[in-house]
């Protein structure tokens, strides 16, 4: 799809870039020969052409630091191989919250980082992918991560929120996954203030199969966001002149190596009566 976009270039909005497909203008070497069909200076154009090719080798932060967030679905599925989905779970709210677990899916390698044990370790597996997918990330999960860790992420970011919201999704992750098709069994209604909760009683406890649910639970947020990528950038591309010869196919899920715990749920659900999905 990127060597379809026009509307990274300053000065042509999505308005032109139709217009410009509509006219036959489907790649850039067909605007490099006829500058005069845009309101941007010829030699600036050519210029922003010519990098857009160089940046298609290896540089998404060209094409993410140019689009508007809802368009990032656009560097999918050119850098697809270099891309990693990414959850966090957090202790709670507070000045004093934790990262407890984060979970990191490059839609192959499965790994997961738990605080106490081997929670470091995320600071080097990240450094190995140029793209990251996640749900409300620019908000949350890449703002904590860097000051919690005190790095920082430069990653090209496709945010889902916003690429969702454009397709009239919202209602959070859950709430999109559910407009989707997606289910995920025992954890159905099992929120972010559970995965609080789990942590705690893990920690309290000890209790092994607490720590087993919440880390199901962040796997489940983050492999699910492959399935919500995919169904995103379909959607998208159907919506443009070359539709079917773009889509690409929907990803078998990973095999799981966590399971939630039915006794381990039946008490959270018993000791909060009124839950929320």
């Amino acid at each position: 799809m990127l060597t379809h976009t026009f509307c990274h270039i300053q000065g042509i909005g999505h308005v032109t870039e139709r217009r410009l497909w509509e006219a036959g203008i489907t790649q850039w070497d067909l605007l490099h020969d006829k500058p005069h069909l845009v309101r941007v200076p010829t030699d600036e154009l050519r210029h922003l052409l010519a990098h857009s090719r160089q940046a298609l080798k290896d540089n998404p932060h060209f094409f993410a630091g140019r689009l508007r967030r809802a368009d990032s679905w656009r560097i999918f599925p050119h850098f697809r191989n270099r891309t990693a989905y990414l959850d966090i779970e957090t202790s709670g709210m507070g000045p004093e919250t934790e990262i407890t677990t984060i979970a990191l899916y490059d839609g192959v390698t499965l790994n997961t980082y738990v605080q106490g044990r081997n929670l470091g370790e995320f600071i080097a597996d990240i450094s190995s992918y140029d793209v990251l997918v996640t749900y409300n990330g620019i908000g949350f999960d890449v703002p904590f991560i860097e000051n919690y860790f005190t790095i920082s992420l430069p990653h090209a970011h496709i945010d889902l929120r916003y690429v969702l919201a454009r397709l009239g999704c919202r209602g959070g992750l859950k709430g999109c996954e559910k407009q989707f098709g997606i289910h995920r069994g025992l954890l159905d209604g099992c929120n972010g203030a559970d995965a609080v909760r789990l942590w705690h009683i893990y920690r309290a406890t000890g209790n092994e199969a607490a720590l087993a649910t919440l880390l199901a639970y962040n796997i489940e947020d983050t492999v699910n966001l492959e399935k919500l990528m995919v169904e995103a950038y379909n959607r998208n591309v159907e919506n443009t002149p070359f539709g079917s010869s773009l889509i690409v196919p929907c990803p078998a899920p990973p095999p799981l190596p966590y399971l939630p715990d039915y006794e381990v749920l039946r008490a959270l659900a018993d000791n909060q009566p009124e839950r929320r999905t």
